[in-house]
């Protein structure tokens, strides 16, 4: 292979490498970008793998700046470099002896770990959006995509519990159960294991309600509030609840954590069952 004349930094990697690329760039920007190239060779796990990336690179203008975080890769690395007088950064070495040194512990000495945090973070993040996206019944296409739909009458926690349960990395959509309005077909095309009912005390849902309306500036004597209207309406979604064929909770004078719990036990039992 004829020696390539622009130099490249080659990023090697016991993950994907987004961590040395990064940081090659960032380095290189100092340079105006320097005409400088970046290769990454990911997922170098074993030293058929080092020496596989040192085949390449003897044959560049390079340097190699690597994350490995097992001390036998890092040595055959380094020993194979030299030996085709390759300049190399190691940035994951210094750190865990400094880290070690600091902490008086060892290194799981795990690749990926980094990445394996980010990978739980972002999808926390996406069922938070898919949540908000699919809160209220605002797009019937969400239920079908979703791992848990809550259904329920207006204030029995539906939003709440979503976002909670969003925070356990569950894509939660929520319908409101409306005297007037049909349920969708989506809602009862659904696999029985992904829904769940809310019902709550109609004492406390006409506290609920009245203290919404004052919030608002509207008239407590509002038919949302009423006695007649709150009974009406939990009549009503107990039948709908019944066609679903879904366990229903009780959310009366329960935080939401109490009632996401409960909620997270149906689900994760079905989950073992299924």
């Amino acid at each position: 292979m004829e020696e390539s004349k622009q130099p490249i930094v080659i990023v090697i990697s016991d993950s994907i490498g987004e961590t040395a690329e990064l940081v090659a760039k960032a380095a290189a920007i100092q340079f105006n970008g320097g005409n400088v190239e970046t290769r990454k060779i990911p997922y170098v796990n074993c030293p058929e793998d080092v020496l596989e990336a040192i085949e390449e690179a003897k044959s560049c203008r390079c340097v190699i700046v690597y994350t490995l975080v097992q001390p036998h890769l890092r040595n055959i690395l380094e020993e194979e470099a030299s030996k085709y007088s390759i300049p190399v950064v190691d940035l994951m070495g210094p750190m865990l002896q400094a880290l070690s040194a600091l902490t008086g512990l060892s290194p799981k000495l795990e690749p990926g770990l980094l990445y394996k945090l980010d990978k739980e973070y972002f999808r926390r993040i996406e069922a938070v959006e898919f949540s908000i996206k699919y809160d209220d019944g605002k797009d019937p296409r969400g239920l079908q995509k979703a791992d848990l739909v809550l259904v329920g009458v207006s204030r029995t926690s539906k939003t709440p519990l979503s976002m909670y349960l969003a925070q356990r990395k569950l894509k939660v959509a929520n319908y409101p159960i409306v005297p007037e309005v049909t349920p969708p077909k989506e809602l009862f095309e659904l696999p029985r294991n992904k829904l769940v009912g809310l019902t709550i005390g109609p004492e406390q849902l006409n506290e609920i309600r009245q203290g919404r309306l004052k919030t608002m500036g509207l008239q407590g004597n509002s038919s949302y509030a009423s006695m007649e209207r709150i009974l009406e309406e939990l009549d009503y979604a107990e039948r709908i609840m019944e066609r679903l064929k879904c366990p229903v909770v009780d959310v009366t004078n329960k935080a939401i954590e109490e009632t996401a719990s409960e909620i997270l036990q149906i689900f994760k039992g079905r989950e073992n069952k299924g």
